[in-house]
C-alpha cells in the first residue's frame, strides 16, 4: 500500500449562516437544475445501488481499520464493477462468496448483470455539463481457452473491451497501462507494475469524473486557513471561499454535513464533519448504506457561506485482505477457487491473484476531477456562528438522484 498527497488536503471548511446571495454570474452560468431521474430505477438497479453503497461503506471501514488515520480515497463503484465482471466466471461456493462480499447475496446473475448494465447507461447520461465515463476491459493471455459465454457477458453487460495478448511479451504491460492512462484522461498513468508468471487475465474497470461547481469559487477570494490534523499538527493552507448562498445542509449531535452540486445537480460532493467531541472513527464506525440514506434524507436548503481548501490526492491499495474480510476469501485460494466459468483448465484452477485499486482527486475553484481504476488479476495454479472544519472529516462524491456513491474519502492530516 502507498498513499501520498500532492497538495494540502481539505484543511478547513467554513459554513456561515447568512442572508446575502452568491455571485449572480455563477447563478446565470449554471444549467437548469435536474430534480428527478429521466426514468424510474429498475428493481435490478435499486438492488445494485443499495448493495454497492453498503459494500462501499463496509470497504471504507475495513480499509480505515487497516490503515488508521491516513488520507484515503476509494471508488466503491469501480471495485464493485470489476468484481461484477469477474462474477460471470465464478461458480459454486466461489460465486456465492463473491455475491456475499458485494452484498448481492441471493441475487441471480442475470439480475446482477442487468443492474450493472442499466446503471452504466444511466450514470453516463445524466449531466451533459459534467464528464462521467465508465470503461471496462478484459485482457486474456493468448492460448488460454477462455469461454465465449464469459467474454460475451463482459461485452454485453459491461461494455468491456476484450483483448487477447501474449502476457510473456514486454509490450503487453505497456498496452494495458496505456489503456488505463487513456480512460482516466492521464490522471492514473498505470495500474500494473508487472505481470506475474501465473497471471493469465486482468479484468479492469476505469472511472473518470470531471465536474464544474454549480456555484464556482472566485480565485480572488482564496486565502489561508488552518487545519488541525489527526497527528496534532496545524498547517495553514490555501482555502477557497463562497459568499452565502443556498446549499443543502444538515446537522445532528454527532456531525454536520454540507452538499456542493456540480453542473445540473446530478452529481454532488457531500462533506461530513464530526462534532468537536466526536472523531472521524466514531462517525465512520457506524456508517452503512441505511445510515447514509438517513443522513442524506436530512439535508435541507440553508443559506450559508463556504470556505473549502483546494486539495489533490492520489491513493493506491491492494484490496485482497479487505475483500477476504468481507467474505470472498475462497476466490483468492489457489486450491479451492472455482472460476471454471472463465475457462475449463482442469485439473488446474483459476483464482484471483490480486485486486489493485488506484484513485485520484483534485478539488479547485472550478470544480473536481476524479478517477479510479480497479484491476482483478486472475492466476492459473498448478448558520449564525462560524463552523470551522479544522479537524479530520469524510467526503463523498455521489450521483444524488439514484443515490449511487461513486467515491468516498477521508482527510485526517496534511503533508
Amino acid at each position: 500500500m502507498a498513499h501520498r498527497a500532492r497538495h494540502p488536503l481539505l484543511p478547513a471548511l467554513l459554513l456561515l449562516a447568512a442572508c446575502t446571495g452568491s455571485t449572480e454570474e455563477s447563478r446565470k452560468e449554471a444549467p437548469p437544475l435536474l430534480t428527478e431521474l429521466p426514468r424510474a430505477l429498475s428493481p435490478a438497479e435499486i438492488r445494485t445501488v443499495a448493495a454497492g453503497n453498503q459494500f462501499g461503506f463496509e470497504l471504507l471501514w475495513r480499509v480505515r481499520n487497516a490503515e488508521g488515520e491516513v488520507n484515503l480515497f476509494l471508488s466503491p463503484v469501480s471495485v464493485s464493477m470489476a468484481l461484477g465482471m469477474t462474477l460471470n466466471g465464478a461458480q459454486g461456493s466461489t460465486l456465492d462468496s463473491m455475491r456475499v462480499a458485494l452484498r448481492l447475496d441471493g441475487a441471480p446473475i442475470g439480475e446482477i448483470n442487468a443492474g450493472y448494465r442499466n446503471l452504466i447507461d444511466l450514470l453516463q447520461s445524466l449531466d451533459g455539463t459534467s464528464q462521467f465515463r465508465i470503461a471496462n476491459s478484459i485482457w486474456g493471455h493468448s492460448g488460454i481457452p477462455f469461454l465465449p459465454a464469459f467474454l460475451d457477458a463482459g461485452r454485453t453487460h459491461f461494455d468491456a473491451e476484450v483483448r487477447s495478448l501474449d502476457f510473456a511479451a514486454p509490450a503487453t504491460l505497456t498496452v494495458i497501462n496505456d489503456w488505463v492512462n487513456t480512460k482516466t484522461n492521464g490522471k492514473i498513468a498505470k495500474i500494473l507494475e508487472d505481470i506475474a508468471p501465473q497471471e493469465i487475465m486482468f479484468l479492469i474497470n476505469a472511472i473518470y469524473f470531471k465536474g464544474s461547481w454549480r456555484l464556482a469559487f472566485d480565485p480572488k477570494q482564496t486565502g489561508d486557513a488552518p487545519f488541525h490534523a489527526a497527528d496534532g499538527s496545524t498547517q495553514n493552507v490555501r482555502t477557497m471561499r463562497l459568499d452565502p448562498e443556498l446549499h443543502r445542509y444538515s446537522s445532528n449531535r454527532d456531525l454536520e454535513m454540507v452538499e456542493l452540486l456540480y453542473g445540473n445537480g446530478a452529481f454532488a460532493m457531500t462533506i461530513v464533519l464530526p462534532r468537536e467531541d466526536r472523531s472521524l472513527a466514531d462517525v465512520t464506525a457506524g456508517l452503512d448504506a441505511a445510515r447514509w440514506a438517513e443522513l442524506v434524507a436530512g439535508l435541507h436548503d440553508r443559506e450559508i457561506g463556504l470556505a473549502l481548501p483546494k486539495f489533490r490526492l492520489e491513493y493506491k491499495r491492494e484490496l485482497n485482505d479487505d475483500l477476504k474480510a468481507l467474505g470472498m476469501g475462497i476466490a483468492f485460494d489457489a486450491g479451492r477457487a472455482d472460476f471454471y466459468g472463465m475457462a475449463d483448465v482442469r485439473p488446474d484452477r483459476l483464482y484471483i491473484t490480486k485486486v489493485l485499486h488506484k484513485t485520484f482527486v483534485d478539488v479547485n475553484e472550478e470544480g473536481t476531477e476524479a478517477a479510479a481504476v480497479t484491476s482483478v488479476g486472475i492466476g492459473l495454479t498448478s448558520a449564525p456562528p462560524v463552523l470551522q472544519v479544522d479537524r479530520p472529516f469524510l467526503f463523498v462524491i455521489r450521483e444524488r438522484l439514484s443515490g449511487t456513491v461513486l467515491f468516498v474519502g477521508q482527510v485526517t492530516t496534511l503533508h
